[in-house]
């Protein structure tokens, strides 16, 4: 029964795909006759306009971003500006309805391949069920995410569950790593926080260590390492099934450490003390470069648009700030302005899925390298994957170096300086996570739209359900 219900489900799957990609198909040439009926050989200067607008617009940020004074001034104006004149222009031409109407087709096209393009994958990351922890022990950080324990009970309900719970006082900052420790000690056979990445990431390196089950409970600001879990990011107090009603999972960890024995110094999140002398563990990501020594300003947390413009232009010239050579396995960077070292890939080729990972068990890093020196530059990486300022990769182990002792990291979000060569590696399966067994999961990713393969998916899928695979 299950394997006859599979195979119907597998080839409705196929045949809403074949649909899909005729819908792209449709919806593809509609946009392009629109254009063509519409504006005649007008349809190639209106298209060249629009791409040069936005060219010209993403010259003019990058010259926003890399100057100061009139030059940034001008090109705000320019920035701003470019749109309102293209649109301006296909106004006064009588053609902007016919852009917006082919403009509303194409995107519809774009929609429609991509869904075509993905295939029904396995299940990301292999799990099981378990017996709920005899003695769970959890760490709240009342601060994270705005007030969120507070809002939503988590002491109270975790508590009521037969959990030991221990508050931070912010008044008082605490070591959590220590706190985790001394709680497996006395016999915890699970750790948990409710709280920010950067806390999670600390108390998760004690779970690998003692080799007990970790809880992650998204009661911080942004949650990326519980999104990437699949949790529901809205509702925090749905984490706590995990200790009722849950599954394991084993995900991957990130470690970063500095110079000749692995020195990371001042460790300032979570009231934690400085980590120098071992390495540090990221479930999230490690960033060098701009980003990162922007957080390190006194001003940052005050006024972070203000600080941010005010010290980005002696960054992105390389005015200020390190000179960064980043190797990743055979791939090489020099002079790179951000450097982003994520534990598991993020996905690049889906724009509604940005900032997601589809895996966090592939055994190995994501890397971002941005290297844009001029305006040019700055308008290629409109074409995302394949601007020439960007560089992505996979790696084991990945070295960064500098012209200088030292260099600024922003680790899960928290503000460090590490001695060069910083070394940052991956450990698969090192970490075993408790979930709910119910939780939203993961918007699974769509692939890069491939007009070729969507024209035989619309063409061949339906030999395939019948039993006789594509050529």
């Amino acid at each position: 029964m299950n394997d006859k219900s599979g195979l119907i489900g597998g080839r409705l799957d196929r045949v809403d795909r074949r649909w899909a990609a005729r819908l792209a198909l449709v919806a593809g040439t509609a946009a392009l006759l629109v254009l063509l009926v519409s504006a005649g050989l007008r349809s190639v200067a209106l298209v060249g306009v629009g791409l040069a607008g936005l060219a010209v617009t993403a010259a003019a940020v990058w010259w926003v971003l890399a100057r100061t004074g009139v030059v940034r001034a001008l090109a705000l104006v320019l920035a701003t500006g470019a749109p309102v004149a293209v649109l301006v222009f296909y106004a006064v031409a009588g053609v902007l309805w016919v852009v917006l109407v082919s403009l509303a087709l194409w995107t519809l096209a774009v929609s429609a391949g991509r869904t075509a393009l993905a295939e029904p994958g396995p299940p990301r990351t292999p799990e099981r069920r378990v017996d709920p922890p005899r003695r769970p022990f959890l760490i709240m950080n009342p601060r994270s995410g705005g007030g969120k324990v507070e809002r939503f009970r988590l002491v109270d309900r975790a508590r009521a569950l037969g959990a030991e719970v221990v508050v931070l006082d912010p008044a008082h900052p605490q070591d959590v790593a220590e706190l985790a420790r001394r709680a497996v000690d006395d016999g915890a056979d699970l750790l948990g926080v409710a709280g920010g990445d950067g806390t999670q990431a600390l108390v998760a390196g004690v779970a690998m260590e003692f080799d007990v089950p970790f809880v992650v409970i998204c009661a911080g600001t942004r949650n990326h390492f519980a999104m990437d879990l699949g949790l529901d990011r809205e509702d925090p107090s749905a984490c706590l099934q995990a200790l009722t009603d849950g599954v394991e999972i084993r995900v991957d960890l990130g470690f970063i450490a500095g110079g000749d024995v692995g020195d990371v110094g001042d460790a300032g999140d979570a009231g934690g003390p400085s980590a120098a002398g071992r390495e540090r563990v990221f479930v999230n990501n490690a960033s060098f470069g701009a980003y990162a020594a922007v957080v390190q300003s006194p001003g940052y947390r005050d006024d972070k648009a203000r600080t941010t413009l005010q010290l980005l232009p002696d960054l992105l010239t390389h005015h200020t700030g390190p000179r960064l050579t980043v190797r990743a396995d055979s791939v090489a960077v020099d002079g790179p302005q951000a450097v982003l070292v994520s534990n598991n890939p993020y996905r690049l080729g889906d724009p509604a899925g940005l900032g997601y990972r589809d895996r966090l068990d592939s055994g190995v890093l994501g890397v971002l390298g941005v290297k844009v020196d001029n305006a040019v530059q700055a308008a290629s990486m409109l074409r995302g994957r394949r601007g020439s300022g960007l560089t992505s990769a996979t790696a084991r182990q990945v070295v960064i170096d500098a012209d200088a002792p030292r260099v600024p990291v922003g680790v899960d979000g928290e503000a460090l300086t590490v001695p060069v060569p910083v070394r940052c590696r991956i450990e698969p399966g090192a970490l075993r996570v408790r979930l709910p067994r119910h939780r939203p999961g993961v918007p699974r990713g769509t692939p890069p739209l491939n007009w070729r393969r969507v024209r035989e998916q619309a063409l061949t899928v339906g030999r395939a359900a019948a039993g006789r695979a594509p050529r």
